[in-house]
Order: structure tokens, then C-alpha cells, then sequence
């Protein structure tokens, strides 16, 4: 044992990984998140006293295994849980290996064919990322409702199916590696951006979206494996200067591109050269491209913005949705200008989910800013105020509207 530990912060390094290892030790979803907040109120109670174990991850995991027994033998008796299997007892150690790979089991299970892809996108946000319901709902721009109603008929679909908690063989990775590179993404810009809360970064859940994607790479290296891996790496790159000292949200114009961390964006560009040599270039390698194109520039200005509105481009013919069309017109703007922009930015108004999306807004926002048109970029930026629950982008949004205030010089 060792010195006294600090819960909130194990919690947040572990509690993915515990998770997903009592699932697969326990044959069940909710039944593995019950045993995982046991565990973790038993260490609150012993560790202070006794001190943290010298491997926590572990002494959790056979806690929790131990509590989910307990339980498993409790609720035999009803016919609500009769179909559930009484683990073998834990062991005095675990297979580290095992552990390791759980997270990659989690991950192909939650991506299982046999769910819908709302399904899966929804249950693995929600199982690996420990998100709130209402944070992943935020995430999918859904009701928090509408994702509930996912998650649980996902969870049925799965225990109804007796699927496997495993990695899929050779054959079966390629028709499944589309949804588990998405979801994997989605964690990643949780990380990077988180949906709602006082932070704008989660360091850990964007690092563990990375490691996920190393460990799919030595599992199946497809062009799309490492275009995601270069993807990450270039943004998660610019990660410490996207903050000022206090918490406050930089905007990429307005970084220190000094901050940017130069040995990340060499694995980016690498992992990017990798990608491309591999045929056919999907989505996360396009957009690797275009922070490639940011990357390498000294400046905003300097950006070879005609190339990045090309890339968009040719990423929303493979993708056509309203998050890439308003990427493209913000691109637009700073080739063509802002008016452009804005125009493009129009042709998106029918879009329901997109005018409810407070990016929108702040783009709309900014443009007009750029444009003087003040009242108009006031307006825009009210409205992306009011539809913002990340406290860094709402004082960012107010010191905007501060600025709006304040006389030209």
C-alpha cells in the first residue's frame, strides 16, 4: 500500500477500463456498472485508511467482480435475472494482456452489426466514455430521451443475441471497421472539446481515444486506421495553446503557433504520408489533410485555404452533412470572403439540426463580425450564447459580444 489517494482522479483514469473488463467478467452491462460504483465506494471507504493498493486498477476490478457475484447469486431467483451465469470467483491476480485488450472488446461488441448504427454510436459513448446520457445526447445532437430509448434497446438487442465480447476475426474487421473508427473519433472530440462543463479538455478521454486507435492499427493497419491516427495526432497537436491560462477558449486564428507541439504534428504528417500511400482516401484522411494544411502553416493568413475549401469539398461528397457543409463555408470565407460565406451559411437554414446547433451560430457570428455588420453578428451570437452549455465557449461568446460593444479605433 501506498500513499492516500485521490478518488476523483483515479476514478477518471480508471473507471473506463475497470468498466469494461467487469463486462466482460460479468456477462452484463448494467449489472458490471452497479459492481464498478461498488468498487469504487469501497475504496473511498478502505483506501483512506489502509492506503491505495499498489495496483488500483486491479484491487477495483476484483472488487467489483466480487460485488457483481454477490448480486449475480442474490437476483438468481428472479426471473428477470435467471439468465445470468455465476462468474468463476476472482483470482488472486489478473491478466494484464486481458485487461489491456477489454477496452478493443468493448468497443467491437458495442459496434456489433447486429445494432443499428444510432445504436452503436449511442451505447459505446455512453459505456466507454462514462458520459451522462445527457452529454452523449448533446454529442449526437438528440434528445436526451431519444438516446435513452437507444441505449437500453441496444443493451436488449445484445444480451437477447448472446453476443460475443471479443475482437472480430480477419475476415469480419473490414465491414465493421467504419462504425468503430467513428466512435473511436467521438471520443477523441469529447476529449478535445468537451459537449458541456467547466473544461474545454479532457486529456484522458481524448488520450484513450488514441490508444484505442494504436491498438486498431496493430490489429488491422488500413489506410482509414492511420488517416484517423494522423487526424487526432495533428489536433490533439495544437491542444495546449487552444487555452489561455485561465480556462479561456483560443480560437485557431488567434493561437500561439509557437505552443503547437512540433514532435505530435511529425507523427501526424508521418501517419498522414502512411494513409495516403493506401487506397481508397476516406474521410478521416481528407480531414487529416486538411489539419495537415494547418499545421504546416506559419499563420491564418499564410493557410492555403483554396486547397482546405477543395478538401471540404471532396469530403462532403463522401459525407454530405450539414456539420461538413458548414465547415466548408467558413472555409468559403476565408478564401472568398465573408460575405461567401455567408451565403453558404444560408443555403443550411432548413436544416433542423443544424440551426439548433450553437456552432452554427457562433459562425454566423463571426462572419458578420468580419463583415461589420454588428447588429447581425450580435443577433447570431445571442443565439449561439443561448444554445452553448461548454462554459469556455459561452465566455468566449460573451467576450465577443463584449467586443461588439466596444468602438472602432
Amino acid at each position: 500500500m501506498n500513499r492516500e489517494p485521490d478518488i476523483e482522479r483515479l476514478y477518471q483514469q480508471h473507471s473506463r477500463r475497470v468498466l469494461a473488463t467487469l463486462i466482460r467478467l460479468l456477462g452484463d452491462f448494467d449489472m458490471a456498472e452497479e459492481a464498478m460504483q461498488e468498487a469504487f465506494m469501497a475504496a473511498v471507504q478502505q483506501w483512506p485508511e489502509q492506503g491505495m493498493p499498489d495496483n488500483p486498477a486491479a484491487w477495483l476490478i476484483r472488487t467489483g467482480q466480487r460485488r457483481g457475484i454477490d448480486q449475480i447469486r442474490r437476483r438468481q431467483t428472479t426471473r428477470q435475472h435467471a439468465h445470468l451465469v455465476v462468474p468463476e470467483e476472482p483470482v488472486a491476480s489478473l491478466d494484464e494482456r486481458s485487461i489491456q485488450h477489454d477496452p478493443l472488446r468493448l468497443l467491437f461488441t458495442c459496434c456489433h452489426p447486429s445494432l443499428a448504427l444510432d445504436e452503436r454510436v449511442a451505447l459505446t459513448l455512453r459505456e466507454m466514455c462514462a458520459l451522462t446520457t445527457e452529454q452523449v445526447a448533446r454529442a449526437l445532437l438528440l434528445k436526451p430521451a431519444t438516446l435513452a430509448q437507444r441505449i437500453v434497446r441496444a443493451k436488449r438487442k445484445l444480451s437477447d443475441a448472446g453476443i460475443p465480447y471479443e475482437v472480430p476475426d480477419a475476415r469480419e474487421l473490414p465491414e465493421r471497421l467504419p462504425d468503430v473508427l467513428r466512435v473511436i473519433y467521438l471520443v477523441f472530440n469529447e476529449g478535445y472539446s468537451r459537449t458541456a462543463g467547466e473544461s474545454l479538455l479532457d486529456v484522458s478521454l481524448s488520450g484513450e481515444a488514441m490508444e484505442l486507435a494504436e491498438a486498431l492499427a496493430r490489429l488491422l493497419p488500413r489506410g482509414e486506421v492511420f488517416g484517423l491516427q494522423a487526424l487526432m495526432r495533428l489536433h490533439d497537436a495544437r491542444r495546449d495553446a487552444r487555452q489561455g491560462p485561465d480556462g479561456e477558449l483560443i480560437p485557431l486564428e488567434e493561437q500561439d503557433r509557437s505552443r503547437w507541439d512540433r514532435q505530435r504534428i511529425r507523427e501526424g504528417l508521418l501517419g498522414l504520408e502512411r494513409a495516403l500511400a493506401l487506397s481508397p482516401t476516406g474521410p478521416y484522411t481528407l480531414q487529416a489533410s486538411i489539419a495537415a494544411e494547418h499545421a504546416r502553416s506559419p499563420s491564418a493568413e499564410a493557410t492555403d485555404w483554396a486547397r482546405i475549401v477543395k478538401l471540404y469539398e471532396a469530403l462532403y461528397q463522401q459525407q454530405p452533412s450539414p456539420v461538413i457543409a458548414l465547415n466548408r463555408a467558413v472555409a468559403l470565407a476565408m478564401r472568398d470572403g465573408p460575405q461567401v460565406g455567408l451565403r453558404q451559411l444560408e443555403t443550411l437554414e432548413g436544416h433542423k439540426a443544424i440551426v439548433n446547433y450553437h456552432l452554427f451560430h457562433a459562425a454566423r457570428g463571426d462572419l458578420h463580425r468580419r463583415a461589420g455588420q454588428p447588429r447581425e453578428a450580435r443577433i447570431a451570437y445571442e443565439r449561439a450564447l443561448a444554445l452553448s452549455v461548454q462554459e469556455p465557449e459561452r465566455r468566449f461568446l460573451e467576450r465577443r459580444l463584449g467586443e461588439l460593444d466596444q468602438p472602432e479605433r
